[in-house]
């Protein structure tokens, strides 16, 4: 398997802020509170799209952002929540949070989501703040700030195609004429002593993933050779790209020897559709004898085509046609989804350090209050005081030192103590 991996910053939508408003209507100059909630902000979710097979659309866009939510107006009315934004991955994608190496999922199975970050709720309208003994409240929320994340996506590909032939017919050398990858290539047997993937950019909208894999010899089903490791790879193509030599004694020959080992070690891959080529038709000698072989090919249903892997002759021909029977052929039957567990985080857990005559208060909860507070609004603001003291950061900030006129630092706000 040959791993693919990507570096992606993804934000959720803000929630969009409550409003402060009283009810004006004629005969009624004393409406009550009727200010609306802000909408959702939306999430931004990873969902499995089994059409997908490499991260390559990724190198061209690492920065994904969710709409705001709309704020909330008069009458009641709430603001729009925003769509989530939906980013399409392929199967088997891991998704790690890249600061921490934390695995986020394993996305395996098609349709499969995961919401790497949430969107804000909405702030709360001032229709929610009313009272027996406030019954005109100035008070509001802003609407919840939204999360950022990068993330490391990392693709297990396991390749669509794969190349099979005998030692030396040509496979690495056509892997590296159609792909980016750099295999090693020499004329002798076995040059290729593990599985080479290289990803085909076909067009703006289709990929293949192609493994040029260890040559088969006679014998490979049994264990000859590099047989096992072999075939254990091919095992997981769904079509196969048949390399002859075109300098072969006997093309024909070879043809049929791969196939009955592929059988013999496992009757699927028999059955796998296969492009069959002959490379080297930039060879005279080999130019000449391809009429007759392609007849022969012809009389048992196989349509032989004409390669050149060095001279690139009909490359995208052949892989084009791969990526038809690739369509044609039946999905793998998809593996159970693998879970992930994470230890529940308290949201009202903080921290208090100092520097200097500034008190800095970590945590998840109260730096989300401060930046949902409208500190403009003396209402709001009490209410900001009276979390503070709920929570004990207030009892602690005074165990620590904190003194008038410190300035106590809250997430993105700075804040002066006070008795």
């Amino acid at each position: 398997m040959f791993s693919d991996s990507v570096v992606i910053k993804v934000k959720s939508g803000k929630g969009g802020d409550g409003m402060v408003h009283m009810h004006r209507e004629k005969y009624r100059p004393k409406g009550g509170p009727d200010g609306g909630d802000g909408g959702k902000g939306g999430d931004v979710v990873l969902r499995v799209e089994p059409t997908l097979n490499t991260l390559s659309r990724f190198h061209y866009n690492e920065n994904f952002a969710a709409e705001n939510g709309r704020n909330g107006g008069p009458k009641k009315q709430s603001g729009k929540s925003a769509d989530d934004l939906i980013i399409p991955v392929p199967p088997g994608t891991l998704v790690y949070n890249d600061e921490t190496g934390e695995l986020l999922g394993d996305l395996v199975l098609p349709g499969q989501t995961l919401v790497v970050v949430k969107g804000g709720r909405g702030g709360r309208g001032n229709q929610h703040f009313a009272s027996s003994r406030n019954q005109m409240p100035l008070t509001a929320e802003r609407g919840e700030p939204s999360e950022e994340l990068t993330l490391r996506l990392e693709l297990k590909l396991i390749a669509d195609v794969g190349l099979v032939g005998l030692p030396n017919a040509g496979k690495s050398s056509f892997l590296a004429a159609t792909t980016n990858a750099q295999p090693k290539i020499a004329e002798y047997p076995f040059t290729t002593l593990e599985p080479n993937l290289g990803v085909v950019h076909l067009d703006a909208e289709h990929d293949l993933v192609l493994a040029d894999i260890p040559g088969l010899i006679e014998g490979a089903h049994e264990g000859s050779g590099l047989g096992y490791e072999f075939l254990r790879h091919i095992q997981r193509t769904r079509v196969l790209i048949h390399i002859l030599d075109g300098l072969s004694d006997d093309p024909y020959e070879d043809y049929l020897m791969v196939n009955q080992e592929l059988e013999l070690y496992d009757e699927r891959l028999g059955k796998l559709p296969q492009v069959v080529v002959l490379n080297k038709i930039d060879l005279p000698d080999v130019a000449e004898r391809f009429e007759p072989l392609r007849e022969k090919f012809a009389q048992e249903g196989v349509e032989l085509m004409p390669i050149s892997a060095v001279g690139h002759t009909n490359l995208d021909k052949v892989l084009w046609k791969a990526y038809e029977y690739l369509q044609q052929a039946p999905e793998e039957e998809p593996k159970e989804e693998v879970p992930v567990y994470r230890a529940e985080e308290n949201p009202r857990a903080f921290t208090i350090s100092r520097e200097g005559d500034t008190w800095i208060v970590n945590g998840k909860m109260i730096e989300k209050a401060a930046a949902m507070t409208f500190w403009d609004q003396p209402g709001s603001v009490r209410r900001f005081q009276r979390l503070l003291s709920r929570m004990g950061i207030d009892a602690a900030l005074k165990e620590a030192g904190v003194s008038d006129g410190d300035t106590v630092v809250i997430g993105d706000y700075e804040l002066e103590w006070q008795e």
